[in-house]
């Protein structure tokens, strides 16, 4: 893979580039579904090339194939600069990248168990025992046994032991028949407490994208908007309360979002996007960084060999507080207990949203108590994250992930993390769906 990458660095300078770097990728993908005690998807993939992103003229060519080929190779290089010379002629002003030193190394996931060494009969045998224990629930007429709920982390199969998925079925699907006689969420402004799962895609949602960059600066706007935390904002707006304190933390150990380095090849990193509340950073770019005269913090990542790189979230964390779900419940008067996403809805500034859940618990007076549902919840994001007046403690905070985040077009989808703990807002609107 070196020698493929330095042969068409070595090409694409010899063709006029200013800049270039490359990326060689080669991915396995195993998806496997157990349906009603049937197997219905075994899909297993291979997927390998190159892509070449170049500046020549002042302006971004990329290129990518799947020949591996050293004629291939160089041709695909010498035509990622055909590319930038014509966008050049278009271009309003020339590319300028923040500095960046030299470095070089190597980086491996930890991993205890090796996924792809385990058997395939091994793991639909695990998905089958999951399928029989949710059999057991009479009233559950169709089973798939699949991750959800954010339960997604990069390690090994040790992490797919640790859901214990057939410990759990039961309970599970015995939820679900619940809620198909449960009454319906009550409406009005009340207490709002969110498990990890679902503050995960709170943060995702309302804080990760609005803290891209290149949203901000209109780069990034076609496929779900910009921001509404433009850069006057930046060290003086209060996002939240005191009670939130937002990461962007490539570092964390099994998060969807940890690496080395990013596609630009800056190291791994912590930064602070909300301290105590108040907007203090964006996720940036080499190009984006530089137009505020910052260094980027390593946030550039592709979607394979054939798509160029994008700020992307990294591990975008929800930082421990210092209580606990059965502290926020017991001095709650009124309110919901809201558990695994449902549905969401935001708008294209990242402003106003909707969101809805598959199990929701009413609280009446410190005490969980019945089953509802339907919930929905919604509110503007500074209002809701200023209302934040409580966040779990380390020994329920978790790191969770998401496998599907979409950007860019052509389409790219990327794995992000996000750590996060139960959480509770104050005088949110709720509402059944209907």
């Amino acid at each position: 893979m070196r020698d493929l990458a330095e042969r068409a660095l070595d090409a694409a300078v010899t063709a006029g580039a200013d800049y270039a770097d490359c990326r060689v990728v080669d991915r396995r993908v195993q998806h496997l579904v157990v349906k009603n005690g049937k197997v219905v998807t075994v899909e297993v993939g291979e997927d390998e090339g190159l892509g070449v992103r170049v500046i020549a003229g002042g302006a971004w060519g990329f290129a990518g194939g799947c020949r591996l080929d050293a004629a291939s190779v160089e041709e695909t290089a010498r035509h990622a600069v055909r590319i930038a010379r014509a966008s050049a002629r278009l271009n309003p002003r020339p590319v300028h990248l923040a500095p960046l030193a030299p470095v070089s190394g190597a980086y491996r996931t930890p991993v205890e168990q090796d996924p792809f060494e385990v058997s395939l009969d091994a793991k639909l045998d695990l998905l089958m025992r999951t399928d029989e224990a949710m059999a057991r629930v009479a009233q559950v007429t169709v089973r798939e046994s699949n991750s959800f709920g954010r339960h997604q982390l990069c390690a090994g199969w040790e992490v797919i032991e640790g859901f214990d998925m057939p410990g759990n079925a039961e309970r599970i699907a015995t939820e679900a028949a619940a809620l198909l006689t449960a009454d319906r969420c009550p409406a009005g402004t009340m207490t709002v407490i969110l498990d990890g799962t679902q503050a995960a895609l709170q943060v995702h949602e309302s804080c990760g994208h609005p803290t891209e960059l290149d949203r901000v600066l209109g780069t990034e706007a076609a496929y779900a908007g910009m921001s509404f935390l433009t850069p006057e904002l930046l060290g003086t707006f209060r996002y939240g309360s005191e009670q939130v304190t937002l990461t962007a933390d490539s570092t964390r150990a099994t998060g969807l979002g940890t690496f080395g380095w990013d596609d630009e090849g800056v190291p791994a990193r912590r930064t602070m996007l909300v301290d105590k509340g108040i907007f203090s950073g964006y996720m940036t770019s080499r190009e984006t960084a530089a137009v505020l005269g910052q260094e980027s913090n390593g946030t550039m990542r592709a979607d394979g060999w054939a798509r160029l790189p994008l700020i992307r979230m990294t591990n975008v964390n929800l930082e421990p507080g210092s209580s606990s779900l059965d502290e926020m419940i017991a001095t709650t008067k009124h309110g919901v207990y809201l558990e695994t996403n449902r549905s969401w809805s935001i708008d294209d500034r990242r402003l106003n949203f909707q969101f809805g859940t598959q199990n929701a618990w009413e609280i009446v007076d410190g005490m969980r108590t019945r089953l509802v549902r339907n919930a929905l919840y919604s509110g503007t994001t500074p209002e809701f994250w200023r209302s934040c007046d409580a966040v779990a403690s380390d020994a329920e905070w978790r790191m969770w992930g998401v496998v599907n985040c979409g950007k860019g077009q052509p389409s790219q989808l990327m794995h992000v993390g996000h750590g996060a703990a139960p959480c509770r807002f104050q005088n949110v609107r709720v509402e059944p769906a209907q």
